[in-house]
């Protein structure tokens, strides 16, 4: 018993101890506020400091021409403390104050603004922080602080400024996708967040002393210079760029479709000249919403060149050997292949290529795979369709390839997947495929920042990457280029021919079935891929358009192949990446078109951009073409005298 009370005991005291421990602390916190309070606030009013971030300026966005595609700008936010603006002053200057602000704003009358600020100046101990305009230029600024009452400054005029900062595109929805967006606590996407440890920078920082008027003053030796983010250089053509946009933008409202996507690739450095990703929203209008270039879906027919390479890399095939595509429809397991158009029969593999037929890849790939479907799957992983491009670009979606281990692998999965279908790839995939083809073999990784720069100076210049060597021996290259050239020449491409230069690459159209879309709504996705000129391949290009529900017009020669021919044109016609002298030309091809007068140069762009010619002098004269009676082109000097302004 005496030990359970001893212990009891203890306990009490333990208690009773942090009881009173606690009332102490209590007393002394009251005793702080109530009594001594005032005085340590009113000392700290007086040695008040405070630390200041001062941010970092965030680095530029630039094309390989260095055309600035993104920048950050000052903007302000303009406050009126009406309790520190003398009554006299006030009522003396208002009227004035009024009609500058409406001459620099424009937003309303002078009138009006005399208005609200008499209604705010009135009730001034309510309005010591009133809102007078936000997102104010800095010459906006500038000037308004000249303007009368606000020259004398905060305390007197009451003139109370908030700077920030705002990220800008000087070209608007231009590649804005592809840009990104920066958002401060939000999510960053495009080139904004891949590289947003390279443009943010480092913040600095000071610490700064309350004076007398509620003025912060730095103090001396606290201040740590923040470092300016670095600027980067994109691998984009802004004139590419813009033909690019165009073009999709063009289809998608003539046809209207749900997305459409383009990539334009450099054959020989993997370098992205373009890249468009333009969205229907709700309002019928197009904007760079989504990366759609980046996100796998089942390719269809431009997919059957994988199939095609297998086919010669294995050495199980060559082009000219014949395949009976059985007039269009086979069967494989409890499955129909069939055509798009019905009545092919036997044909080269050629010319099965050019046409697109369905039955006749997936025949060859059943006939020389069934039983060894992991040689199949190991092709497609050799040309890296199975991985990301590795572009740096954030938000790259990994492709879908079943190999045989797959739970979903069937006896139809084979002859569908030489076909285009259960599998998925993004359109970056396909463009980086065939420009391999383009390339001679040779596959590059595809990429959109060449270069790094602080303050003008390069510190880091990006080289090609080549990703796989040889996509397949010269012998394969060489028939997989024949096969591709065929589809422009005989095939479902030769609609876009182009008399001034030639074009290889392929069609394809495919039902859409996701998440979302059932394959019976009628979903369909319309592609072309090829590369132009076919004999000296310069720039690769890959479409790849997305109709609505229950579309009527969905092949890929007619949604995407047109976008391919229209940035080629242009494309070839402003000459970007090689020279092209007009003595170079088919003349015997050429189409009349009537004109105005105009510089030679200029007319050389202008026809060519449509698909016309015109002889060119390259001394620049002023020129006027028209028209004879054979309906022939005539070019006409015209003399450009000093002084006189061409008529």
């Amino acid at each position: 018993m005496n030990i359970k009370k001893d212990i009891r005991f203890r306990v009490y005291v333990a208690f009773t101890g942090m009881c009173l421990f606690g009332l102490a602390i209590l007393i002394k916190v009251v005793m702080l506020q109530v009594k001594e309070g005032p005085k340590l606030r009113a000392l700290a009013e007086n040695i008040h400091t405070r630390s200041t971030v001062l941010p970092a300026d965030r680095g530029n966005i630039y094309t390989e021409g260095h055309d600035l595609l993104c920048s950050t700008i000052p903007l302000f936010d303009v406050f009126v403390d009406f309790s520190v603006i003398d009554s006299s002053l006030f009522y003396q200057n208002v009227d004035t104050l009024s009609r500058q602000l409406s001459t620099l704003l424009k937003d309303r009358s002078s009138s009006a603004y005399e208005r609200e600020l008499k209604a705010a100046y009135r009730d001034k101990e309510h309005h010591k922080y009133w809102s007078l305009c936000k997102n104010v230029q800095y010459n906006e600024y500038q000037e308004m602080r000249a303007f009368n009452i606000f020259n004398r400054g905060k305390n007197r005029g009451g003139f109370i400024v908030e700077p920030k900062t705002n990220r800008i595109n000087p070209y608007g929805m231009l590649a804005y996708r592809t840009i990104g967006l920066w958002r401060e606590n939000a999510q960053t996407v495009g080139l904004e967040a891949t590289y947003d440890s390279v443009l943010r920078g480092y913040s600095g920082s000071r610490v700064e002393q309350k004076m007398t008027g509620n003025v912060w003053m730095p103090i001396e030796g606290s201040v740590i210079e923040p470092k300016n983010g670095k600027d980067i250089i994109t691998t984009l053509d802004l004139d590419i760029q813009g033909i690019a946009e165009f073009a999709v933008k063009d289809l998608c409202e003539k046809y209207d479709l749900q997305y459409g996507t383009c990539v334009v690739m450099e054959v020989a450095t993997g370098k992205i000249r373009a890249l468009v990703n333009l969205g229907c929203q709700d309002d019928g209008k197009y904007f760079e919403d989504f990366n759609y270039a980046m996100i796998p879906t089942e390719p269809g027919s431009v997919f059957k060149l994988v199939t095609l390479t297998a086919l010669l890399n294995d050495k199980y095939v060559t082009i000219d050997n014949i395949v009976d595509a059985e007039g269009g429809r086979i069967r494989f397991g409890n499955l129909t292949m069939k055509d798009s158009h019905f009545g092919l029969g036997k044909l080269t593999i050629k010319d099965a290529f050019a046409h697109s037929s369905n039955t006749a890849h997936a025949k060859l790939a059943n006939q020389y795979y069934y039983k060894e479907p992991e040689k199949f799957v190991a092709q497609v992983k050799k040309l890296h369709l199975h991985e990301k491009t590795g572009i740096d670009l954030a938000g790259e979606r990994r492709p879908v390839v079943k190999t045989p281990e797959s739970k979903s692998w069937s006896q139809t999965t084979l002859p569908w997947m030489a076909t285009g279908y259960e599998v998925q790839i993004t359109p970056l995939h396909t463009c980086m495929l065939y420009n391999a083809v383009a390339n001679n073999g040779k596959m590059m990784r595809p990429y959109l920042v060449s270069e790094v720069k602080e303050y003008g100076k390069t510190i880091f210049k990006r080289k090609p990457e080549v990703l796989e060597q040889a996509i397949g021996d010269s012998a394969t290259v060489a028939q997989l280029r024949a096969c591709v050239e065929e589809v422009a020449l005989t095939g479902t491409a030769k609609s876009i021919q182009s008399p001034f230069y030639s074009i290889a690459g392929k069609t394809g159209t495919a039902q859409v079935a996701d998440k979302e879309i059932k394959y019976s709504d009628g979903v369909y996705q319309g592609s072309f891929v090829g590369y132009f000129p076919a004999n000296e391949p310069r720039y690769t290009i890959a479409v790849v358009m997305r109709t609505k529900k229950r579309a009527h017009t969905y092949y890929g020669g007619t949604i995407a192949a047109p976008v391919f021919r229209m940035i080629a044109d242009r494309v070839f016609a402003a000459g970007k990446g090689w020279d092209m002298p007009s003595d170079s030309l088919d003349r015997s091809k050429a189409k009349v078109l009537i004109a105005q007068k105009a510089t030679g140069s200029s007319y050389h762009t202008l026809l060519g951009a449509v698909g016309k010619y015109a002889p060119v002098r390259e001394d620049g004269y002023i020129e006027q073409v028209s028209v004879d009676s054979s309906k022939q082109l005539v070019v006409q000097e015209q003399p450009v005298y000093k002084g006189y302004v061409p008529d």
